[in-house]
């Protein structure tokens, strides 16, 4: 975990917080009668890299721009790949960068980071607010359009959980976008079948994909878990699902917009789940992780 590892307690929860790492959450534990345990992956002894956090932002975009490139009012903008082997940028800026403590106390703190224009040629400000109360974590994610001029926006939120042979996903979307061998959206079909996510064996499924027509609640649950895992964003109409085939991990994301939704005309936009902000206008994303405690 970093130098700055930040700490934050409730009578049931314990977070870890590594703002020079991407403001990651570096650990997310649960505090139960015979010890701690893990609720979200956690990183080596030192968390150095943000692809080994539990969780890290998504701001101001979610998941992939294809080939970098998108339009918009009459602009070509062009963003250069931030993952090695994917020719198509990924969760913008956010995650790559430090951020900075606002403030602190023993179960909340403020993470702040304000990104200058640059390749994303637009100014804004970003916040994370988090939470802890008993059982419940709290996460607020907020982007501010700094600049002078309209700016599309999308956030999120990317949660790593733990999972065995034995872990159920419980939620509900109406469609899936099936993907191409770079992870693109390639169609929209419904989510049936092997995109069906009604209380679902969720390890090692070998997904990826984004849903949409998300209900904006999902259960997690393992019976060798002494806890079951309640999510829920409100504002989030797309999931995105990652199941490496491998097993161990898989990741369940409550985003504001579809994969690749930046390179769709922007008549669509907004049913794809993007926002313009005006000057000084700001858009939140919510997620509440209660931690209930199981028999």
């Amino acid at each position: 975990m970093s130098s700055d590892l930040l700490i934050l307690n409730s009578t049931d929860l314990e977070l870890g917080l590594s703002p020079s790492i991407g403001g990651a959450i570096s650990h997310f534990r649960y505090k139960g009668p015979s010890g701690q345990t893990p609720i979200l992956r956690e990183g080596h002894s030192q968390l150095e890299n943000v692809l080994e956090a539990g969780s890290f932002p998504l701001v101001p975009f979610v998941n992939r721009i294809r080939g970098g490139t998108f339009s918009f009012r009459g602009q070509q903008v062009t963003l250069s790949p931030n993952m090695a082997g994917d020719p198509s940028p990924l969760h913008g800026d956010g995650w790559l960068n430090p951020w900075s403590v606002d403030r602190a106390d023993e179960g909340s703190a403020t993470l702040s980071y304000r990104h200058e224009p640059a390749e994303w040629p637009w100014a804004y400000e970003a916040t994370q607010e988090f939470r802890l109360d008993g059982p419940v974590l709290d996460a607020r994610l907020t982007c501010r359009n700094v600049s002078d001029r309209p700016m599309p926006c999308g956030l999120g939120h990317h949660p790593y959980f733990f999972c065995t042979s034995q872990t159920r996903l419980l939620t509900q979307a109406s469609h899936v976008w099936t993907i191409d061998e770079r992870v693109l959206p390639v169609a929209q079909v419904p989510a049936t079948g092997r995109y069906d996510l009604t209380d679902r064996l969720i390890c090692g499924q070998d997904l990826d994909n984004g849903w949409g027509g998300w209900c904006g609640e999902a259960l997690i649950t393992d019976p060798s878990w002494p806890f079951e895992v309640q999510m829920s964003s409100p504002q989030a109409r797309f999931f995105q699902v990652y199941s490496p085939p491998t097993g161990g991990i898989f990741v369940a994301e409550p985003v504001s917009h579809a994969n690749a939704a930046l390179n769709a005309p922007e008549g669509d936009w907004a049913m794809l789940g993007l926002r313009i902000l005006e000057p000084g206008e700001a858009m939140e994303l919510d997620m509440r992780l209660e931690i209930r405690a199981t028999a």
